[in-house]
This record gives structure tokens, C-alpha cells and sequence, in this order.
């Protein structure tokens, strides 16, 4: 079993609960866990039998920049569905979505939703 991370992608989006999110933007965070089998790109060393990180990225920035959601929750799901469908060789993908922009009066660094979603 290999585990690939992507830690800490920065993305300009437009999500969150009200109109002003969405219109005006702002940076969100992503880390990303893909468990798969990785067997065969062990034993060949041929990235074409890998799962590429920058194939991963690309995917993730693509549904960051280019959709809107409502929730965070919904964003991560909509990714590992994306993930997995990509490649059934992904056994599991976790996304952590961090938003440091958000409608809470106090201090805070930021709220992350944390989403796992499995190969049926």
C-alpha cells in the first residue's frame, strides 16, 4: 500500500454560505491522501504504472478555481469523488479543505473540514 500526500495547495476560490463569498473570492488550503496500490509502479520505476502528483493537482485546482459550493464539506466530497472515479486503482482519498476567511467573530487561523471518501 502507498500513501501519496499533497500537502498545503493554495488555491483562489469562490465558496462559502453567502453571496459575498462567492463573488469576491478567497485563498483556500488543501492537503490531499491518496491510498493505493502501488505494486507494480515499485516494481517497473515507470512513472506511466504511477499515479502522477501533478495529475492530482491539476484535478484539485481545476474544481477549486472553476466550481462554486456552498460548504466545504461539499467541495472535499466533490474532489474524492473526482479522485476516485479518475483512478479505481485509489483505494481511499482524504481532503482536507482549509478556509482562513471565515464569517466568525473572533480570532481563529482558520476552520478545516476533513473528508474521506472510499472506492465502492
Amino acid at each position: 500500500m502507498v500513501k501519496m500526500r499533497i500537502h498545503n495547495m493554495m488555491f483562489y476560490g469562490f465558496h462559502g454560505v453567502y453571496e459575498y463569498e462567492r463573488e469576491q473570492g478567497q485563498k483556500f488550503y488543501i492537503d490531499a491522501e491518496l491510498c493505493f496500490d502501488g505494486g507494480k509502479a515499485m516494481e517497473t520505476d515507470d512513472a506511466a504504472d504511477d499515479i502522477e502528483a501533478a495529475t492530482i493537482y491539476s484535478m484539485i485546482k481545476d474544481v477549486v478555481e472553476n466550481k462554486r459550493f456552498h460548504l466545504l464539506e461539499a467541495l472535499a466530497a466533490n474532489l474524492g469523488d473526482r479522485i476516485l472515479e479518475a483512478y479505481p486503482r485509489v483505494e481511499e482519498v482524504t481532503l482536507r479543505v482549509r478556509k482562513p476567511s471565515v464569517p466568525i467573530s473572533g480570532p481563529l487561523e482558520y476552520v478545516e473540514i476533513e473528508v474521506t471518501r472510499k472506492q465502492k
